[in-house]
């Protein structure tokens, strides 16, 4: 079958593209330029689909002796990853760029933008996997076999119908065996260190990002305490996240935390680090990647950012797209903006963005 690969640059979907030539399907590489490459000073090592990756990506095809492509995405990750990323930094959220990236970009344009070469799947270096429900005849996402790199997390938005094309060829692997494999077939990415950065950001400073992305405006407002008393000041509501504690400037017999974001009034909320802690939240855009579960009330574990461990928690579905969970013990930093992934063992159910937090 014909096969797109999107090529990353990095080991995982180089080897990707080999296990799948290997296997003796028609591969495709494509790599995906994202944003304007020129913006920022300093290297680019490093960053997703940045003009290294590129020539990387373009080595590894040659490599192989397969066919490489680029395509220039930079509208639909704008609209689709950028500009949500700086409107929930101003509304007072913590986006997760890449998990719109790859439900936005990865996967619907990229497919979009293929289906005239025939292609019958799309591929990834994903740490994931798929099977068939038995049941529905739909598919069902879990988790990739390394424990340690299972991206399943960063999936929950994809739709049946891209979950149905979608190839993830290193996920039953580990990754120490996906470098070794590499080095074994002489690709050039086997020993190339992982992207830690947020592509679109060269400098990681986000604060300045979001502020050159809108206009511009004074943002600053007061620091406070749960109470309501003044602490101090601040430069902008978009410097901040839930858990935060360094860059509030207050000088204090003891640390403190940032508890809440509250960008009608500019208002950043700050207190103790046992007041971080909550056992309930409400959820929205809930898209259910497995199919929709049977029961309006159930019994989940959520994970709610990608290192936090998974938590036993009772989800309620609510109207709208919406859920609300209830956590069996307190959880530290509940983040608006972020993602909550659900899960039953290995079977990744589905996820929501994280909206209103109950104490």
């Amino acid at each position: 079958m014909r096969v797109v690969v999107a090529m990353s640059g990095g080991v995982d979907s180089s080897l990707a593209a080999a296990l799948l030539k290997e296997q003796g399907h028609d591969v495709l590489g494509v790599s995906m330029q994202l944003h304007d490459q020129t913006e920022g000073a300093g290297p680019s090592f490093g960053r997703c689909c940045a003009l290294d990756d590129l020539h990387d990506a373009r080595a590894v095809a040659g490599r192989l002796g397969i066919p490489h492509y680029v395509l220039n995405l930079e509208r639909s990750f704008h609209d689709g990853v950028v500009a949500p990323f700086v409107r929930d930094y101003l509304e007072g959220r913590t986006p997760i760029p890449c998990a719109r990236c790859n439900t936005e970009v990865k996967f619907a344009s990229l497919v979009d933008r293929t289906r005239a070469l025939g292609v019958e799947h799309v591929a990834t270096g994903h740490y994931a996997r798929k099977e068939a429900d038995p049941v529905t005849g739909g598919w069902r996402l879990l988790k990739g076999r390394d424990r340690r790199k299972d991206q399943s997390y960063f999936l929950f938005g994809l739709s049946q119908a891209q979950l149905a094309m979608a190839l993830f060829p290193v996920g039953d692997l580990e990754k120490s065996d996906v470098r070794r494999m590499a080095a074994e077939r002489g690709l050039p990415t086997a020993g190339k260190a992982e992207s830690q950065e947020i592509c679109f950001v060269p400098d990681g400073d986000y604060a300045a990002f979001v502020e050159r992305q809108s206009p511009r405006e004074d943002r600053a407002g007061p620091v406070v305490d749960a109470s309501g008393r003044v602490l101090g000041a601040h430069g902008g509501v978009h410097r901040f996240t839930v858990g935060q504690r360094r860059g509030l400037g207050l000088s204090t017999p003891r640390p403190l935390y940032v508890l809440a974001v509250q960008p009608e009034s500019r208002t950043v909320v700050a207190g103790e680090a046992e007041e971080l802690e909550a056992t309930r939240f409400t959820g929205r855009e809930v898209n259910w990647i497995s199919g929709p579960p049977a029961a309006e009330t159930f019994r989940v574990r959520v994970k709610i950012r990608y290192r936090h461990p998974e938590a036993d928690a009772t989800l309620r579905c609510l109207p709208g797209r919406r859920v609300e969970v209830e956590f069996d013990s307190p959880q530290r930093a509940i983040t608006p903006g972020q993602a909550a992934v659900f899960y039953e063992g290995d079977l990744c159910l589905g996820g929501a963005w994280i909206d209103r937090i109950d104490k």
